[in-house]
């Protein structure tokens, strides 16, 4: 790989973490902070300081705060290239939200709770959509091989103490605390069931971004007509097989397994040959 493209690749991944916290920022100024809802992380811990302190302690300068001995902690636990564009991301993020903050506001008290608006905010709708474009833009920033800080790293951290519980455990154990403490901070259980619904959304809406939306199936099957069912399989979906020795433990006897990678929507048609 040239040096030139080495250079251009890392100003793409860059780009992407630039956008994907614009996404998000726009996710929490517009659809989160305003309406109490903590979807947990750093944000939500940042919103609950937010309000306790009269609007004081703007959001993005606390996040930041708070995701200073989680660097510090980091450095030492996780890679340092890792650790420099999750520096850079939450940095951008941290600025964005506190910078678009009073454009924000004005969007919101002009078009959804000012005296124009028809309707009453409805918090489950904002949450819904507060929380995909929220796994949107953190979706793009973890494909570009970043974090925006908070529980994520957090998690990373805690993981290399307790090796035994997954990084995805400790996240939603993390997420789940802040959430309640959100809830009893508000003093609304339904906050909390808010924040719930915009966390679960999230992390569907990352999932989509990192892994895409059509997933495939890895399947296996056994059978007498393997030969026929391959032929099938080749012609009629265009997929390839893969003939593996098998033999049962029961009856002793040895056969073909055949393994295929199939789209989802392939899986009827399959059955169908099979």
């Amino acid at each position: 790989m040239s040096i030139f493209k080495k250079i251009a690749d890392e100003l793409k991944e860059y780009f992407w973490i630039l956008i994907g916290a614009f996404i998000t920022a726009i996710s929490i100024n517009i659809f989160m902070l305003p309406y109490k809802i903590a979807p947990g992380g750093v944000s939500g811990i940042a919103t609950i300081i937010f309000y306790l302190s009269d609007e004081r302690f703007p959001v993005g300068v606390t996040m930041f705060a708070l995701n200073i001995p989680l660097f510090i902690a980091g450095v030492k636990y996780i890679g340092k290239k890792f650790i420099v564009k999750t520096l850079f991301g939450t940095m951008a993020l941290s600025f964005i939200i506190d910078t678009t903050e009073p454009i924000s506001k004005w969007f919101v008290t002009s078009f959804i709770t000012g005296p124009e608006s028809l309707l009453a905010p409805d918090l489950l709708l904002y949450s819904l959509i507060g929380g995909v474009l929220m796994g949107i833009g953190l979706g793009l920033v973890f494909r570009s091989g970043a974090t925006t800080g908070g529980t994520d790293l957090a998690a990373r951290i805690v993981h290399a103490f307790l090796p035994y519980f997954s990084i995805g455990q400790l996240l939603l154990f993390i997420d789940t605390c802040v959430i309640l403490f959100a809830a009893l901070t508000f003093e609304s259980f339904q906050l909390g069931l808010y924040g719930i619904v915009a966390l679960y959304i999230s992390s569907k809406a990352i999932d989509a971004i990192l892994e895409g939306v059509n997933y495939a199936k890895a399947v296996f099957i056994i059978s007498e007509h393997s030969e026929k069912i391959a032929e099938r399989i080749m012609t009629d979906l265009d997929r390839g097989v893969t003939s593996l020795r098998g033999m049962g433990m029961y009856t002793r006897r040895e056969r073909d397994v055949l393994f295929c990678v199939v789209q989802r929507r392939q899986l009827p048609q399959l059955k169908e040959i099979v």
